[in-house]
């Protein structure tokens, strides 16, 4: 079966990512490492990323079998750990994508992206409050249906908040990112990392 492009850009990457400062990319995010792999948390599931390939997999028992990472997975961990800056850190101040600085603030296209995902979720209230939890936090401190801080990766929070829909709206699902969201990846990455993580929550409602 021929390859997509997806999945010959994500192939393409492998290459590029072994250029890279690894003992750098392990000091920085406290890797855990041996000489054949580099270990990562993503979405609350252990990756591995072979050391002299490049290439992402991840497991749910221990690596006894693997599964290799989707574009959306494998791009996100290549960008984080390669393109990330030296002294990349969080400013603790939330604003949706569209408003993220250094950016032409607009309506964005996240808004018609996570729409689809909240009329999926539209009437699983207690499904979603409980993917949350195994993914984050719940935060009643927040409004929202459903409110919690996720962990896409252990040191890059993002705050999601869900209203249920009525009869004058519908289903509303909004994601928040820390303002230096950009000193950790691309701009076209979050929305790689978003794709990965509403598909991670679908599939924890499950």
């Amino acid at each position: 079966m021929a390859l997509s492009n997806y999945e010959i850009m994500r192939n393409q990457m492998r290459g590029e990512f072994v250029k890279y400062d690894q003992e750098k990319m392990i000091r920085k995010f406290g890797l855990e490492n041996n000489d054949t792999y580099l270990y990562i948390d993503f979405v609350r599931r252990p990756y591995r990323i072979h050391r002299r390939s490049g290439l992402v997999e991840w497991s749910k028992d221990g690596f006894s079998s693997v599964t290799e990472a989707d574009y959306n997975e494998a791009m996100t961990i290549y960008d984080v750990l390669c393109c990330s800056k030296d002294d990349c850190r969080l400013s603790g101040k939330f604003c949706p994508v569209s408003m993220l600085p250094r950016t032409v603030h607009s309506s964005g296209p996240g808004g018609s992206m996570f729409q689809k995902a909240a009329d999926e979720f539209s009437g699983k209230t207690e499904e979603l409050r409980r993917a949350c939890e195994v993914l984050g936090e719940t935060n009643d401190r927040m409004k929202g249906d459903v409110a919690a801080v996720l962990y896409p990766f252990a040191f890059l929070p993002v705050t999601l908040q869900y209203w249920e829909a009525d009869e004058e709206f519908p289903a509303n699902l909004k994601f928040m990112f820390d303002e230096n969201i950009q000193d950790y990846m691309h701009y076209e990455t979050i929305f790689f990392m978003m794709g990965h993580m509403v598909s991670r929550i679908k599939e924890v409602m499950n």
